[in-house]
């Protein structure tokens, strides 16, 4: 079963995570989406990626994170190389998160270049810390790019949850709109930067985030090394 889907209007590749329950980002589920940014790519298409009703993703799949075996730093690996290409993707890439977004989920959606959320009770934070674990070195990099300084202590070190309109404060959200609104609101963002000089839009990010995107790499093989000898 595909938990990936890709849809086309021409100028913005509409990209769906599904695998019918929490969107967990395994293997195979990083796979399909970097397979559908490819099609982006090769198209030259904006990115709109987005998940399932209630949920953008709960994150890695902890079941195999946990064993630490070759698997588990192969998909930690592939989780943070994934946000990594959306942070220096060549077309605008827009986010729409539909509930909750947890851990590698939120990390994802903060590589986005304008995120937008669904209002309602669902959850956004970086829960390592409250489940036992120390927060990657990819991980601090991809949230110090997309949480506001003021707020970065409460998301890292203290695992706070927010609510989509708290997001929206913290930095992790542009904005949030009702839930039947998200797409049509999201979509209405992808069409405007489709107008967009796409080659002063690249241009200009390569700029922008030549500083975040070095760090990000460098912690990428940190994180590598750290781990590659417990396997």
């Amino acid at each position: 079963m595909a938990l990936v889907t890709h849809e086309s209007d021409g100028t913005v590749a509409t990209i769906t995570m599904d695998d019918g329950k929490v969107n967990v980002l395994s293997l195979q589920m990083l796979m399909e989406v970097n397979a559908a940014l490819d099609r982006a790519v090769s198209d030259r298409q904006v990115v709109l990626l987005t998940g399932r009703e209630g949920i953008f993703s709960a994150g890695f799949d902890l079941g195999v994170l946990r064993t630490g075996t070759y698997e588990a730093i192969e998909m930690l690996r592939a989780g943070f190389e994934l946000a990594e290409r959306l942070l220096a993707f060549p077309t605008p890439v827009v986010v729409a998160v539909p509930g909750h977004a947890i851990a590698m989920g939120l990390f994802l959606a903060l590589a986005g270049d304008h995120r937008l959320g669904a209002r309602g009770p669902f959850r956004l934070t970086a829960n390592e810390v409250a489940i036992g674990m120390t927060l990657p070195h990819a991980a601090l990099e991809i949230l110090r790019h997309g949480v506001a300084p003021s707020h970065f202590t409460r998301v890292v070190l203290l695992a706070e949850p927010f609510t989509p309109d708290d997001a929206v404060t913290a930095g992790m959200l542009s904005t949030v709109v009702e839930p039947a609104e998200l797409v049509d609101a999201a979509r209405a963002v992808a069409a405007a930067a489709a107008a967009l000089d796409l080659d002063a839009h690249l241009a200009t990010k390569r700029r922008a985030r030549a500083d975040t995107l070095r760090a990000l790499r460098a912690a990428i093989e940190a994180d590598f090394t750290e781990l590659r000898p417990l396997a």
